[in-house]
C-alpha cells in the first residue's frame, strides 16, 4: 500500500477544523473526498484556490486508482449489461430508450419497488456501479457524469424535467480538469499543500485499504479499548465493523477478523466447525508509546488472510511479500528513509530512546538477549519448542562462552502482566547483567550482537546494522540477514537486503492509524507521531492496569 508524497519525521501534523457534514451523492460535493472512516476527526479535505492546471496524466491516474465520488461505498451485486439511472424520471426514459435491458435505479433514498427494476439507495461505489453497465442516465451536476466518462460507459444527460436524455459528448479529460481546476488540497496529516497527483494517490491509498476489507463481516476477540483504533483499519466502507462475542453471530458467507489469542478454545472449535474464513489480526511492529498490557491501543496492526506472520508453519502474506520481492526504486528509497528516521529517533515497538548506554565490559563482545512473554503466540509458534527465557539464556551462553551477556526482560513481564520472569539468581548464572531500565533501542545500539528467540528486537537490530542470531524462527529469519540456529523453513530461499525487508515489513504489510486525525495513514505519519517528544496522559484504564501490574509483581516476588 505504498504512497507517494508521504510525510517524514520532519513533518508535524495538526488537528484541522473541518466540517463533519457528509452526503452520499448530493451535487456540489468535491470530486476528491476523504472517506467517512469511523471515529475520524477529519471529515473532508481542506482545499484552496491555486493557479495549478491539472495535467493530462491525471485521467490515467484516477482511472487506475478508481477514486472520486463515494468510492468507499457499498458494492451490491448487479445484473450484467444493466443501464444505471439516478432518478424516477430517468427510469421512465431508460425503459423507453433501452427496452428489455436490466435497469438499476440508484437514488439517495429508497424508492418504491417496480417490476424489472433493481433499486439501490445510499452510498455506493460509483466505479462498481458502472463496472458492468452498458449506459447511464444522469443529471448534469452528478459525480457520475464524470466517472461514467472516465469509465468509458455511454452517458446520457437528463438536463431538464420532461426533456429527453442526450448523449454526452464531453471529453473525460476536459470534465476532470473542470472538476479539479484552480484547486489544491491540504495534506490532512501535515497541513501542507499537496499536488493533485498526491491527493489522488492518497485517495487511492484509502481505497485499497477499504477494498481489502470487503468480505470481512465481523471482529472477534478484540478488547473494548482496542476497538475504536482497530475499527477504522478494518472498515469496509458501507458500515462499521461489528465486534461480536460469539462465532455464531458471524455474518454468513463472510470472513471473521480474529485476535486469536483472546478467543476461547470453544470459539476456535466453533469457527472450524462452521468453516468460517478467518483473517488474523495482530499488533503491528511500530505499535504505540506504551504496552498493550497497559491497555494502550495500537497505532498499527497486521492483517493476514493466510496465517499469523510469526508462525513458520504457514506461509503468511508477509512471508510472501518478502519472498516475492520486486520492490521498485521509490519503495526502496522510502524504506531507506524510514529506517534512518526510526534509528535516529530511537523508536522501538513500545518506546523510544536515544540515550547512549555505556559498555560495561569495555572491548569484550557484548551480547543483548531480549526476553519474551513465554505464553505469547509468537513464542509458542515461532520458538519451535524453545519457549523458556531461561533456556534461551543457556543456549546463548553455550554459543558465546566468553561474551558479556546482558539480559533484558520483556516490558510486559516486568510490568507484572505476563509470564516469563526469571529469578535473578538463576538469570545471573548465564547472564552477566540484568537490564530492566533503558530503551531497547539504546541497548541495541550499544551491543555488538543481539541473540533472540523470535523477538522483534532482532528486527530492530537489523535496522541498526547489528549482527543478529536467531534460535527460533521469526519472520525475518532465513533471508540472508541473520545467522539462524533454528529450523528455518526450506521454502525461504530468497536473499533480501535490509531495505527490502523494511519495505515489506513496515511499508506494505501493516496498517497504521494516525492518532491525531483518526485516519488510516502511511507508516511515515505514525513514525512522525511517535518521534514527537510530546507524550499524552495515559488515562484511567491505563492507570488501573499499571496498578494491577505492580500488585502482581509484589505477589510474584513473594514466591521467588
Amino acid at each position: 500500500m505504498g504512497l507517494s508524497g508521504s510525510v517524514t519525521a520532519a513533518g508535524r501534523a495538526q488537528v484541522l477544523p473541518f466540517s463533519s457534514a457528509r452526503s452520499a451523492i448530493a451535487p456540489g460535493q468535491p470530486f476528491l473526498r476523504i472517506p467517512p472512516f469511523p471515529h475520524a476527526k477529519v471529515a473532508a479535505f481542506r482545499s484552496f484556490e491555486c493557479a495549478t492546471i491539472p495535467g493530462s496524466d491525471l485521467v490515467e491516474q484516477v482511472c487506475r486508482l478508481r477514486v472520486g465520488g463515494t468510492y468507499w461505498g457499498a458494492q451490491p451485486d448487479l445484473p450484467e449489461g444493466h443501464v444505471l439511472v439516478r432518478s424516477s424520471e430517468a427510469l421512465e426514459r431508460a425503459e423507453a430508450i433501452f427496452p428489455g435491458r436490466h435497469i438499476v435505479l440508484w437514488t439517495e433514498q429508497p424508492e418504491d419497488p417496480r417490476d424489472g427494476v433493481m433499486n439501490v439507495s445510499g452510498e455506493c461505489d460509483p466505479w462498481h456501479m458502472l463496472s458492468s453497465a452498458t449506459a447511464a442516465i444522469v443529471g448534469p451536476t452528478d459525480d457520475l457524469r464524470l466517472i461514467t466518462k472516465l469509465a468509458g460507459v455511454p452517458c446520457y444527460l437528463l438536463e431538464e424535467a420532461g426533456g429527453e436524455p442526450k448523449l454526452c459528448t464531453d471529453d473525460a479529460e476536459v470534465l476532470l480538469k473542470s472538476a479539479l481546476a484552480d484547486r489544491s488540497f491540504e495534506n490532512p496529516f501535515t497541513g501542507e499543500p499537496m499536488s493533485l497527483g498526491e491527493t489522488i494517490e492518497l485517495c487511492g491509498f484509502w481505497r485499497r485499504l477499504i477494498d481489502s476489507n470487503r468480505g470481512i463481516g465481523g471482529g472477534l476477540g478484540f478488547a473494548f479499548w482496542k476497538q475504536p483504533h482497530v475499527g477504522p483499519l478494518l472498515w469496509a466502507g458501507s458500515k462499521p465493523l461489528e465486534f461480536i462475542r460469539n462465532p455464531r453471530e458471524a455474518s454468513a458467507g463472510q470472513a471473521l477478523a480474529v485476535w486469536r489469542s483472546k478467543i476461547s478454545a470453544a470459539a476456535t472449535a466453533e469457527i472450524e466447525r462452521r468453516k468460517i474464513p478467518v483473517v488474523e489480526v495482530e499488533d503491528g511492529f511500530l505499535r504505540s508509546r506504551g504496552l498493550g498490557a497497559d491497555c494502550i491501543p495500537p497505532l498499527s496492526i497486521t492483517v493476514d488472510r493466510f496465517g499469523a506472520h510469526f508462525d513458520p508453519a504457514v506461509q503468511s502474506e508477509l512471508e510472501m511479500l518478502i519472498d516475492q520481492g520486486g520492490f521498485d526504486e521509490t519503495m526502496l528509497n522510502r524504506a531507506q528513509e524510514l529506517r534512518r528516521v526510526i534509528v535516529e529517533a530511537g523508536l522501538g515497538k513500545y518506546e523510544r530512546g536515544v540515550a547512549q548506554v555505556r559498555r560495561p565490559a569495555g572491548e569484550r563482545r557484548h551480547i543483548l538477549v531480549p526476553g519474551q512473554v513465554e505464553d505469547d503466540r509468537a513464542v509458542q509458534c515461532g520458538g519451535c519448542g524453545l519457549v523458556s527465557n531461561l533456556e534461551l539464556l543457556k543456549r546463548v551462553r553455550e554459543e558465546a562462552p566468553d561474551a558479556y551477556i546482558l539480559y533484558k526482560p520483556h516490558p510486559d513481564v516486568v510490568a507484572g502482566h505476563r509470564r516469563g520472569a526469571i529469578p535473578d539468581r538463576l538469570c545471573l548464572q548465564y547472564a552477566d547483567e540484568i537490564v530492566v531500565d533503558g530503551s531497547i533501542a539504546s541497548l541495541i545500539s550499544m551491543a555488538d550482537e543481539v541473540h533472540v528467540n523470535t523477538s522483534l528486537a532482532g528486527f530492530e537490530a537489523l535496522l541498526r546494522g547489528k549482527g543478529v542470531i536467531t534460535y527460533g524462527v521469526p519472520f525475518y529469519a532465513g533471508w540472508g540477514l541473520t545467522r539462524d540456529l533454528g529450523p528455518v523453513p526450506s521454502r525461504r530461499t530468497a536473499r533480501r537486503t535490509v531495505d527490502e525487508l523494511v519495505a515489506a515489513t513496515l511499508l506494505i504489510y501493516p496498517r497504521y492509524l494516525d492518532p491525531v486525525t483518526g485516519l488510516p495513514c502511511p507508516a511515515e505519519v505514525v513514525v512522525a507521531r511517535l518521534s514527537d517528544s510530546e507524550a499524552s496522559d495515559p488515562g484511567v484504564i491505563v492507570g488501573v492496569r499499571r496498578l494491577q501490574g505492580k500488585l502482581m509483581r509484589r505477589l510474584r516476588s513473594l514466591v521467588q
